[in-house]
């Protein structure tokens, strides 16, 4: 009984999920501005690319 009242009352477990589900968040986060500015810098060297092309 001991055991398993020790048991109820670690949360290190608990901790360990929180943590990990804030880097998953960090991590999308992350993915999103890396694909926002991916595309917006894309547009910009097709851009140059245009005007190096006319002249």
């Amino acid at each position: 009984m001991k055991l398993f009242n020790r048991f109820l009352k670690d949360e290190d477990g608990a901790t360990a999920i929180e943590y990990g589900l804030i880097a998953a968040l960090i991590g999308v986060a992350i993915i999103a501005m890396v694909r926002a500015v991916g595309t917006e810098l894309s547009s910009t060297f097709e851009e140059v690319d245009s005007e190096l092309a006319n002249r």
